[in-house]
């Protein structure tokens, strides 16, 4: 076997066909040549795998590459993944609104739409909502529901990623243990009139701020072996991808560094005091602007404020920057990221500012010395582009390739 970027690929005539895609789709062998060196198969056997991805739609032939023998000969010709024969689906939830989004298989954007989508109203509503986006854009896009092969979502709250349900969400009243999955797929299969016997599209949920990281990380910083991303908005979340992969937790629990207590006496959504998304989040900069008798109540009037240069809104942002900064050392201190990226409504110089003064005060000269503390390169973009990668990623690795082929007859 060989390994690399934590996938393991098996050699001799152990390869499958699904092997052989993660091959060409990660660059590590594109001609026929090179399939057969690096997994020993014998060449009527690689073209034996290979008839069955063409025959899915999933490879295509590119333009000739460099000539595969030292004796010289016809130039070989290159394997491309076709990202053109599906398209996925994805949506990043706030507690306030939504964003969703068609995507090639490769990331890119073909038709979006963002509104007012309130965590609140619960699921059913929710979903039932996004379900319609869906429907609607998979029709803006010229591809149509038939073209999906994903949905993948990104929610506010804590998701156990084997079930796709949130455990005990904070900011999600009414979301618990609830079945994201099933409902979103009826939802879309009804707007969509694909009819409730079609088989269900697969659908994905993720925590939000993991799959901002995941986004960002694949995107602008896919050398990084140690990223971490933390989304200040409502609450405050972090997403951390390591060695290529989110990490999760045992549960889903890892990065909900909002619940961290700091010693403040403020009451927090959770039910706890002294959180950190209690004193130094978008909603508690809000609250404490509305107090101050300016118009506030969320972290997104929060980022318009900013954004306008309002002093208050400036002087606060830097502020709660300084308490997240505070905690950070300690993320910092322990995962050695060679990233940290600020995002979420509150990701601006103040703030930033704030971070950076606490972080490099109270973290070892050791645990920054080779660390970037950035902004998001994606913005309101990143969730969406996790999401589908995730959905990709998901969907075209070897053994679930394989289940795919079978089911395709192929």
């Amino acid at each position: 076997m060989t390994e690399k970027a934590g996938r393991t690929v098996k050699t001799g005539n152990q390869a499958s066909a699904g092997e052989l895609l993660e091959l060409v789709r990660s660059g590590r062998a594109t001609t026929r040549g090179a399939l057969q060196r690096a997994t020993g198969l014998s060449r009527a056997t690689v073209g034996q795998r290979l008839d069955r991805l063409f025959r899915a739609g999933w490879l295509r032939e590119g333009a000739g590459g460099p000539v595969d023998s030292p004796l010289g000969g016809r130039p070989s010709i290159t394997l491309e993944f076709d990202d053109e024969h599906a398209v996925v689906l994805a949506a990043d939830l706030d507690t306030r609104h939504g964003r969703a989004a068609v995507l090639t298989l490769t990331g890119e954007i073909l038709a979006e739409h963002a509104g007012p989508l309130v965590i609140d109203d619960g699921p059913e509503a929710v979903l039932g909502e996004l379900g319609r986006w869906f429907a609607e854009l998979a029709a803006k896009s010229g591809r149509g529901a038939d073209a999906v092969c994903g949905i993948g979502v990104a929610v506010p709250g804590p998701v156990d990623s084997e079930t796709g349900r949130v455990v005990q969400p904070p900011i999600m009243p009414g979301w618990d243990g609830y079945d994201i999955r099933g409902r979103l797929g009826r939802a879309f299969a009804e707007h969509a009139g694909t009819g409730a016997g079609t088989p269900g599209v697969p659908v994905l949920v993720d925590n939000d701020a993991n799959l901002m990281a995941y986004g960002e990380q694949r995107s602008g910083y896919p050398d990084c072996s140690a990223f971490a991303l933390v989304k200040v908005s409502t609450g405050i979340g972090a997403g951390m991808v390591v060695g290529g992969t989110v990490y999760r937790g045992i549960d889903g629990g890892a990065g909900d560094i909002g619940h961290i207590r700091v010693g403040a006496d403020a009451l927090c959504r959770c039910g706890s005091y002294g959180c950190l998304a209690a004193v130094a989040s978008g909603g508690a900069v809000a609250r404490r602007l509305a107090e101050a008798g300016v118009p506030a109540a969320s972290g997104s009037d929060v980022r318009a404020l900013l954004a306008a240069g309002h002093p208050e809104a400036t002087a606060l942002a830097r502020e709660a920057g300084r308490q997240v900064g505070d905690v950070l050392a300690t993320v910092v201190t322990l995962l050695n990221p060679g990233v940290l990226m600020i995002a979420g409504d509150l990701a601006g110089t103040p703030f930033l500012t704030g971070v950076r003064e606490l972080l490099y005060q109270r973290a070892l000269p050791r645990s920054t010395a080779h660390l970037d503390v950035v902004t998001s390169r994606l913005g309101e973009r990143a969730g969406l582009v996790g999401a589908g990668a995730l959905v990709v990623e998901h969907l075209y690795a070897p053994e679930r390739a394989e289940e795919r082929l079978a089911a395709l007859g192929v």
